[in-house]
């Protein structure tokens, strides 16, 4: 009997577990099963698979022998269950990338140096409510729309003239030396399970921003909100992962 199907089968168990075993320290001898257990609070991916790795894991246990002279495959997995656990394999050792999945776009943006009367006219042609700000090509902040309302309403009941403001005031002059809590960089490395975790962690996150390193003064390659995921999940759906 071929057992070709058993050697692949292993293979991507094996790299499952070690992976896992190595991303968060367990210890060696922790059986597979309770390895997966541990890993759904702490790995999206693996709590979305985690019915089919418990079944894989005592699969395992039923198609290998162990013996004196090693392992022994004594049965051979179907072709559907080996794409299976090949394709978890690669979403938990090598996920797609957040840029892989949106592909780059216009981010609706102003520059430091220009009165916020821009921004407000932005705000109003993008309708989104965020516009990157940028120095000199870099990205040096964020301008919230909601922050900005906040700003222009404080000041009109302060008796001050709003048009004045709007008009003199640059929109570098509302950004901080950090992003609000509310934004989050990420580096381009950063998978399309990040960006839903990172929303999943913190639920008033406005946006993820994806730069070359993650930091401010980098160019930004993407702006990701929650209105993204559908698009994100169409990406996942045409390579046949479950969609959130």
């Amino acid at each position: 009997m071929e057992y070709g199907n058993a050697a692949r089968f292993l293979k991507s168990y094996n790299r499952i577990e070690s992976q896992l075993k190595f991303l968060y320290g367990a210890h060696p001898a922790v059986n597979f099963t309770d390895l997966v257990k541990r890993c759904t609070d702490r790995n999206l991916t693996v709590r979305r698979y985690e019915n089919e790795l418990v079944d894989y894991g005592k699969l395992r246990n039923a198609i290998v022998h162990r013996s004196g002279g090693g392992e022994l495959f004594i049965a051979n997995p179907c072709d559907d269950v080996v794409a299976s656990i090949e394709y978890i394999e690669r979403q938990i050792c090598n996920p797609p990338r957040a840029t892989a999945a949106v592909k780059p776009r216009k981010i609706a943006s102003v520059f430091a140096d220009k009165p916020l009367l821009t921004a407000v006219q932005a705000f109003a042609q993008y309708k989104q409510k965020t516009l990157l700000v940028y120095d000199h090509g870099t990205m040096a902040g964020v301008l919230n729309s909601y922050a900005l309302y906040e700003e222009i309403a404080a000041r009109a009941a302060a008796g001050e003239n709003v048009t004045e403001f709007l008009a003199k005031t640059p929109c570098g002059a509302l950004i901080g030396e950090t992003l609000p809590a509310q934004y989050l960089l990420l580096p381009e490395t950063a998978t399309v399970f990040d960006v839903f975790e990172a929303f999943e962690r913190q639920k008033d996150l406005f946006a993820v921003i994806v730069t070359e390193n993650g930091a401010v003064g980098e160019k930004a390659l993407l702006l990701l909100t929650p209105s993204d995921f559908p698009l994100i999940n169409r990406y996942l759906e045409s390579t046949n992962t479950k969609t959130f």
